[in-house]
């Protein structure tokens, strides 16, 4: 009986770990600006779940924060930026982060509350663009590519202020935040917007915006994640739940147009 009692009494003791192991799950801290990025990422919690991975998105509201948390340990990784916009930060702050997987593309666009169209821009108008080298350099191409300027023959996706050759209407520009463009849009003519910024302020870049990249935009959004963890089994089934059909189809469904899947 007693041989009996201990084998019962270790059956039972087996049995009340199992749902515990059977609930563990691997915890992945990302971090994303509110949209669309941070909604996809909600999308695929349940995803997610069903393997065993427990998302855990953090929301920003700037650009440098989310990488530099992914470069202290404090995220996993992140999802919000573009490889050009990663590859500055990385010059710039000396640190190694690396891009995952390719997701969805925003097409950049130039909105206003005072113009309906570039051409009614005034003598001496102004306009405001991001302030970071990647998206301002984004912002003068596009407007280069709609006749409002000429930049400089050679001038990239860096392109600064200081590479416009011929500025016809004698445009002021203003350098901002790419979080605040949506705000000043009455202070300003024009403003051109990253298309989660234009989202989130109610924007909508397929009806609002006067001009638009195409879907052909080669500043495709991505996972970022460090050297040391991007191929951890916990952010592959991030990334394949990121480049799923499921995702594929609620972008499409959720955003019309004005997020592109780029898979």
């Amino acid at each position: 009986m007693k041989f009996i009692d201990k084998f019962a009494a270790l059956f039972l003791a087996v049995l009340t770990t199992l749902p515990l192991a059977a609930s563990a799950a691997d915890k992945l801290v990302v971090g994303a600006t509110p949209v669309p990025h941070a909604e996809i990422l909600e999308f695929v919690k349940p995803l997610l779940e069903k393997q065993g991975v427990a998302l855990d998105v953090k929301v920003f509201t700037d650009y440098v924060q989310p990488n530099l948390q992914v470069a202290q340990k404090n995220l996993d990784a992140n999802f919000f930026q573009h490889k050009p916009y990663l590859d500055e930060f990385n010059k710039s702050r000396n640190t190694t982060l690396v891009s995952v997987v390719g997701v969805h593309v925003e097409p950049f666009g130039a909105y206003s509350r005072k113009v309906k169209s570039l051409d009614a821009l005034p003598e001496g108008g102004a306009i405001a663009i991001p302030n970071d080298a990647t998206n301002g350099g984004r912002a003068l191409l596009l407007l280069a590519a709609h006749k409002v300027i000429q930049l400089k023959d050679g001038a990239g996706i860096t392109a600064t202020l200081r590479d416009i050759a011929a500025n016809p209407k004698k445009i002021k520009f203003r350098e901002l935040e790419a979080a605040t463009l949506p705000r000043v849009l009455d202070q300003v003519d024009v403003a051109l917007i990253n298309t989660n910024y234009a989202l989130d302020a109610g924007l909508n870049p397929l009806s609002d915006a006067l001009i638009i990249e195409s879907a052909e935009s080669p500043y495709v959004n991505i996972l970022v994640a460090r050297p040391d963890n991007a191929k951890s089994p916990a952010l592959e089934k991030l990334t394949a739940a990121l480049t799923s059909p499921e995702v594929k189809k609620f972008i499409a469904e959720h955003y019309k147009g004005a997020v592109v899947p780029a898979f």
